[in-house]
């Protein structure tokens, strides 16, 4: 497909990273020219210098010709205005970046409708709900839901002498009555689909698929479940910080948001629900921590613009027994410098909007027999976990799975079938009208046939 970028900070250049390695053709868009050289440098792309709402320059990239037209620049109004002129040009597919607080549900459900935007995307909004699941299954390093909500992926660490360790799967599910399937093993370097006899070790990742409704008793039978947050610090008076506090206050639970900037705290406290406590103050002070109440919380979120200073305060809150740490880094090269001191749980809000983008551009390709409804990219991209929409058209529907001769490293993993959630064996078969949740190593897959060999 062809796809134009219009602005290339983080979350721009991270879609532009994923939609280049998915063989689209990329035009990108900035009016630095630094980005763009860096940009021409780094990636295999065509590159204008420039504002994305000039007629003559998406002329020249061509706008009027292009399947995808993306903006996520700093300003929603430009991103709208881009989208609104590419639309009228000939644009096919367009999506805006729109992220302001004042833009409520009914606000951008007019704006989307009225300016043809295909696709609205808030990257703030969308961490706070990440954050949010995570609270609220604190046992989880990830947790991943599907469109349909009837299944789960939790990533979860296999702690030493804990109930899994060196445990079998076939052993696991003989002892625990919840069904559940270990998807994904992810082993220093190493990361397989496993199968029935393979033994899992301390130290490992594993990705389990549950239903929604049966997260809670597998957790409680592996002995890994911890109690639901109801008291969290937040660091941080982003807005992400004031998406995630109204979520956890309509959950009940008790927030107190740090910020060392005055201002922030004032525009904070006046954007925000009075039952949010805020303190203006430095959280990398280890006693202003402590006076905070950081031994007595349920966890910490550590969400302010500075990765490094993420990293740190989490660093300390684990070692001051915080049950739930989460650090927000957007650096690669950062991330594995946290987990190798010890952070398990970590989010980035540039991955989590580039995989919604890559599952748009994957669900607008010309597919047989299924629509692309989930994508997510896991295992540091490593493996894929897809859900699918079946249609009339797929070709092996009413075979038994056992039939199918499926590509090596590829999974059936789940089965939605009129809003009931089905862990597959052999036996089961799929029919048009489900839902089908897909594991992929090492493999792009863009329609549900691609699973076949």
């Amino acid at each position: 497909m062809k796809v134009i970028i219009v602005g290339l900070g983080k979350i721009g250049t991270t879609i532009l990273a994923s939609l280049v390695k998915e063989k689209h053709d990329v035009l990108a868009i900035d009016n630095d020219p630094e980005v763009i050289y860096s940009i021409t440098n780094n990636y295999d792309v065509m590159a204008i210098c420039g504002n994305g709402t000039s007629y003559e320059q998406l002329l020249d990239g061509g706008a009027d010709k292009c399947d995808l037209f993306i903006a996520v620049t700093n300003s929603d109004e430009l991103n709208m205005l881009a989208c609104f002129a590419a639309k009228r040009m000939g644009a096919k597919n367009t999506v805006a970046r729109i992220r302001g607080s004042e833009y409520n549900d009914e606000s951008l459900a007019f704006m989307k409708n009225n300016l043809d935007i295909s696709l609205v995307i808030n990257p703030e909004k969308l961490t706070a709900e990440t954050l949010y699941n995570l609270l609220k299954i604190p046992s989880a390093i990830n947790v991943e839901r599907f469109t349909s909500r009837s299944f789960e992926m939790l990533e979860l660490m296999v702690k030493e002498k804990s109930v899994i360790d060196g445990k079998s799967l076939i052993d696991l599910r003989k002892k625990i009555s919840e069904k559940f399937l270990v998807c994904i093993v992810e082993r220093g370097e190493e990361v397989f689909i496993p199968y029935g006899q393979s033994v899992l070790s301390a130290g490992d990742k594993i990705y389990v698929i549950v239903t929604q409704s049966g997260a809670h008793n597998l957790l409680k039978s592996l002995g890994l479940l911890q109690k639901e947050c109801k008291d969290v610090i937040i660091v941080g008076a982003s807005k992400t910080a004031h998406y995630l506090s109204d979520m956890l206050v309509k959950g009940r639970s008790s927030v107190k948001v740090i910020d060392k900037a005055a201002d922030k705290c004032d525009a904070f406290i006046d954007g925000t629900d009075n039952k949010v406590t805020v303190v203006h103050g430095d959280a990398m002070s280890q006693e202003l921590l402590i006076e905070e109440g950081i031994e007595q919380t349920d966890a910490l979120v550590a969400l302010t613009g500075q990765d490094e200073e993420n990293i740190l305060m989490s660093i300390y809150s684990v070692s001051k027994k915080v049950p739930k740490v989460i650090a927000k880094v957007n650096r690669n090269e950062l991330t594995d410098i946290a987990e190798n001191l010890g952070l398990d749980c970590i989010i980035s809000p540039k991955n989590i909007v580039s995989d919604i983008i890559v599952r748009y551009a994957r669900a607008l390709s010309d597919t047989i027999g299924s629509k692309v409804k989930t994508l997510y990219s896991l295992a540091d991209g490593a493996v894929e976990a897809l859900e699918f929409d079946v249609t009339a058209d797929f070709d092996y529907t009413g075979v038994m799975l056992k039939y199918l001769e499926l590509k090596k490293d590829v999974l059936i993993a789940g089965i939605i079938r009129a809003g009931k959630a089905i862990l597959p064996g052999g036996d089961d078969c799929i029919q048009a009208g489900d839902g089908v949740i897909v594991i992929a190593k090492g493999e792009k897959i863009y329609s549900l046939s691609d699973i076949i060999k």
